[in-house]
């Protein structure tokens, strides 16, 4: 029997299918039927590559490990080193215009698509590469630029206890998830990014084989993570099935008109979302795994975990609460704002409480500190919720992330330092650092007092001033009051650990030789810290000029 007569019916069968799915998804009025038949399946590579390049050369160098011998095995810190720099670089060609990909069609697809373009609807995408992607990808690669530096010291002098092969392997995942989550544009996209960069990191966290201390840390770590992402879900599959879609501009278009009979599960979903992204940065009450994990990780983890998954964290919660909410800000407005009083008092009530003879107190200073950090920045996120230019305020909280990250991963890798000759790493062993180690010990005075926000750490001072006028310029005083008090607190435990920096030494002074990588990640912070603190405008105007 031939072929070809049983071919021609097929052939129109399938045509005829084709031709009608559009008009049926449309009477079905089924947004996902409707949908799937105007999916643009082009990718832009130049938009996705900075998360990409980190991707590829995590796997390049997961293949590698298995042929390397064991005394080469450093060679994999250095070809991570130079991917994450690649994929910050592949930034500077974005800079042009903002960039989508996984587009609808007729919702303002491929280069340079404003938000009113084609049909004047909200542009649909699931990836965009705007600015404040561009911003928050930076602070992602540079830190884990930075830690991957601290890194390359800590594998070599702990290999017996840390594999490279798989250090390397996850920590170029996590920040893989990490730069594409800003870029995410549906609640869909914006979960798997989130645990793309969660998952590899609780491995990172206890790597150490033998170590209960980094087991246990694991452990807290992982519950806590996903509680946030079980609640996450819950909200996100309520928020789905009140609006029908997942894109985050629909959400927002959706939202304010959804059906008497699904506000209830709306409202349910767009308060469990925001409490997922609570837990993703540390705001309390959902802090408690912060101290115990920082302390028990691998030092450089636990600095890549404080600024970098901080910016997880808190660009999520930008993007949920500004593009996909904005018209429950009168919900997360006022919860957000007593999220940040709480964070940044319990975190610097914390810090203070610390005692210097304590075994590994610096760090578990350092992460009390990152907990008040992060209700500085909660405040303008807050701010948002009343303001009625909502991306200034986003700004004030792009910029001081920006200086966070590069005077606090400074912090830490002076502590890598004194932590290669004081194992126990207590603030009592800093006493007298600049008797030893001069420059070392004013690069630590000049990271601590911009953390406080003092002279001549102006770029300190600057993002506090701007956090502290977003608060007063949306009308809530009493924030800008709490905040004040508390960077009094953290005034005291600041200067105080500055102080010991130039108290004679006790005992004999040992003088250290610091190994390249670290010293080149001190001296790149050092740079960034010091070049932000004499342009410190020039970084609000970068971080606020058109987020979105």
């Amino acid at each position: 029997m031939s072929a070809q007569p049983l071919a021609q019916p097929l052939a129109e069968a399938a045509a005829s299918v084709a031709s009608s799915a559009q008009p049926l998804a449309q009477q079905l009025g089924h947004p996902l039927a409707a949908s799937a038949a105007s999916l643009v399946q082009s990718v832009d590579w130049l938009a996705v590559a900075p998360p990409l390049i980190a991707a590829v050369v995590a796997l390049g160098v997961l293949v590698a490990d298995l042929f390397l011998p064991e005394s080469r095995k450093n060679v994999l810190g250095w070809i991570s080193v130079a991917g994450l720099a690649a994929a910050a670089l592949m930034l500077l060609p974005l800079l042009d215009g903002d960039r989508a990909t996984f587009c609808l069609t007729g919702n303002g697809t491929g280069t340079g698509a404003g938000p009113g373009s084609l049909t004047g609807a909200p542009r649909a995408c699931s990836y965009t590469a705007d600015h404040f992607t561009l911003v928050i990808q930076l602070l992602v690669l540079g830190g884990a630029l930075l830690a991957a530096l601290l890194s390359i010291t800590t594998l070599d002098d702990d290999r017996l206890r840390v594999p490279s092969g798989e250090f390397w392997f996850l920590l170029l995942s996590a920040t893989a998830g990490a730069a594409l989550l800003p870029a995410a544009r549906d609640l869909a996209t914006l979960i798997v990014a989130l645990e793309v960069a969660s998952l590899p990191a609780f491995a990172l966290v206890g790597i150490r084989h033998g170590d209960r201390r980094s087991a246990e840390a694991a452990l807290k770590f992982f519950l806590s993570s996903v509680t946030a992402t079980a609640v996450s879900l819950m909200g996100v599959s309520f928020v789905y099935a009140s609006t029908g879609t997942l894109y985050l501009t629909q959400v927002a278009q959706r939202l304010p008109d959804t059906p008497g009979q699904l506000h209830t599960l709306a409202q349910t979903g767009v308060v469990l979302t925001l409490i997922g992204f609570a837990f993703k940065t540390a705001a309390v009450p959902f802090h408690f795994w912060v101290p115990d994990t920082y302390v028990g990780a691998p030092l450089p983890v636990a600095a890549y975990l404080s600024v970098v998954g901080k910016a997880v964290g808190f660009s999520g919660l930008i993007l949920v609460t500004v593009v996909a909410f904005p018209s429950y800000a009168d919900v997360w407005g006022p919860a957000l704002a007593v999220l940040a009083a709480l964070t940044m008092t319990v975190g610097n009530v914390g810090a203070l409480r610390q005692q210097a003879t304590r075994a590994r107190s610096a760090v578990r200073l350092l992460a009390w500190s990152s907990v008040g950090q992060a209700g500085y920045l909660l405040v303008p996120i807050a701010a948002a919720g009343y303001a009625k230019d909502a991306q200034k305020a986003i700004g004030s909280t792009v910029a001081y992330a920006l200086m966070y990250a590069a005077v606090n991963l400074g912090a830490f890798a002076v502590a890598a330092v004194v932590g290669r000759g004081r194992a126990g790493n207590r603030i009592s062993d800093y006493r007298g650092l600049y008797a030893t180690n001069p420059v070392t010990a004013l690069l630590m005075a000049f990271f601590l007092l911009c953390l406080a926000g003092l002279p001549p750490g102006i770029i300190g001072l600057f993002a506090k001033v701007t956090v502290f006028s977003a608060a007063v310029g949306a009308g809530l005083g009493w924030l800008a009051v709490v905040m004040a008090v508390n960077v009094v607190i953290a005034l005291f435990y600041y200067l105080r650990w500055t102080a010991l920096l130039f108290r004679a030494p006790e005992g004999e002074t040992v003088r250290h030789r610091i190994p390249a990588p670290l010293t080149a990640a001190i001296a790149l912070a050092g740079v960034a810290g010091v070049a932000l603190s004499g342009a410190p405008q020039l970084v609000l105007r970068f971080a606020a000029t058109g987020l979105f």
